[in-house]
């Protein structure tokens, strides 16, 4: 443990409050969550109590490398958020603007295959089989009358 204390840590290409617990502040990264935090934390051997702000910048880079390489570090598969994924076939785990653009790129596959989750897509339309009657509309409000001012 380092004995000065740092405000800001820099965590994955992201500004974290040093006053932060150390599982909290590997959870403030896009796609990694509390239960994923605790695991890496336990990994490096960092206590998960501990405030990042007090860690040594050689323990903050160990825990960017175990986080970076999530699929190299021997944890099971069902951890991650992308398995099996369509154009290796391999399981991974993505974190931070790459899940955004992998979202972006399944949507536009869809479109192109013009599969029926690619049709709701393409026509702003509910997609996971919610009701569109009453919720979802866009445009004029129509049916609803207002009161005449007297």
């Amino acid at each position: 443990m380092a004995a000065e204390f740092r405000h800001i840590v820099r965590l994955v290409d992201r500004d974290v409050d040093g006053a932060k617990t150390v599982v909290d502040a590997i959870s403030d990264i896009k796609g990694i969550g509390l239960r994923l935090a605790g695991i890496i934390a336990h990994k490096v051997g960092v206590p998960p109590t501990a405030r990042i702000g007090f860690l040594s910048s050689e323990k903050i880079e160990e825990i960017e490398k175990v986080i970076k390489n999530l699929t190299k570090s021997g944890l099971p598969s069902w951890l991650f958020n992308r398995r099996k994924d369509l154009e290796s076939g391999e399981d991974k785990h993505l974190i931070s603007s790459d899940i955004d653009l992998t979202v972006k790129a399944d949507i536009e596959r869809e479109k192109t295959l013009w599969s029926w989750r690619g049709y709701r897509h393409a026509y702003s339309l509910k997609v996971r089989g919610q009701k569109t009657r009453t919720t979802g509309r866009t445009g004029k409000t129509v049916g609803v009358s207002k009161k005449k001012a007297r």
